[in-house]
């Protein structure tokens, strides 16, 4: 089974680092954030990846590229300009990395790779968010449902307290600190695709979000259903998100690290 995995995006509300790189890129221990979602999947046995690259893509190209360099140990003896490979860190990891495009939406990134991925099941995420999630376990409930598409769902903790207010008289009548409730569901990303999927790409599908109209058009058919997930799910939005990243793993608390 493969894995897709959007990192084309232009990273906007980063632009700290993404003027440098493409947030997928951007590092937490020293090691890109694509990289320690490709390490959650391939934890799930999954180790065959379509990055939908677009933004800055050849960056995300040299570092697959030279990954076996970036993660050997060497000698270089500059004598005569030889190479010892010394202790060796590799991967058993097959990447196919696809320019998909500066300004495509995401339904025209899935379109563009569709070659890449064939007839069958395939996972799709996005490249900045981690989690614990059991990816295993996303698969088989997916075949159990007989859907076409199974979307991870996430229930964030409120940051701020809720205050009701009577419209009327402006007083106030209920607070609470932390509101919780069934209602606040969100897309987490990790899904679990049929090909069907591809079905529900229009022809236009660059200029489209594949979190609009295709989604909206498989919920109105009844081809989806949410997994809910109840541990651990961060994305990396903002500088905060990957100081806190950060932090978690120098700590060695970092709950997506299940390999």
């Amino acid at each position: 089974m493969k894995a897709v995995i959007f990192a084309g995006g232009l990273g906007t509300r980063f632009s700290e680092k993404t003027q440098y790189m493409p947030k997928p890129m951007i590092e937490i221990g020293g090691k890109p954030i694509l990289w320690h979602i490709m390490k959650i999947y391939a934890s799930h046995g999954i180790k065959d990846f379509v990055i939908c690259a677009g933004y800055k893509q050849y960056i995300i190209k040299e570092y697959f590229m030279n990954y076996f360099m970036h993660n050997t140990d060497m000698m270089v003896d500059l004598r005569d300009n030889s190479v010892q490979l010394l202790e060796k860190h590799a991967e058993d990891w097959r990447v196919t990395i696809v320019d998909t495009g500066l300004n495509t939406m995401t339904a025209g990134r899935l379109k563009r790779v569709q070659k890449y991925i064939g007839n069958e099941t395939f996972c799709l995420t996005y490249g900045d968010g981690v989690t614990d999630l059991d990816i295993t376990d996303t698969i088989a409930r997916h075949k159990s449902s007989g859907k076409a598409i199974s979307m991870t769902v996430y229930k964030p903790v409120n940051r701020f307290g809720s205050v009701r207010i009577d419209s009327n008289t402006n007083q106030v009548t209920s607070f609470e600190e932390k509101p919780d409730g069934e209602g606040n569901w969100i897309n987490a990303g990790f899904f679990v695709c049929e090909p069907e999927v591809f079905s529900y790409l229009p022809d236009n599908a660059d200029q489209v979000m594949f979190e609009r109209q295709p989604l909206e058009n498989l919920v109105k058919d009844g081809k989806m259903q949410a997994y809910k997930h109840r541990g651990f799910w961060k994305p990396m939005d903002m500088l905060r998100d990957n100081i806190e990243m950060e932090k978690m793993w120098n700590e060695d608390k970092a709950p997506w690290k299940v390999w």
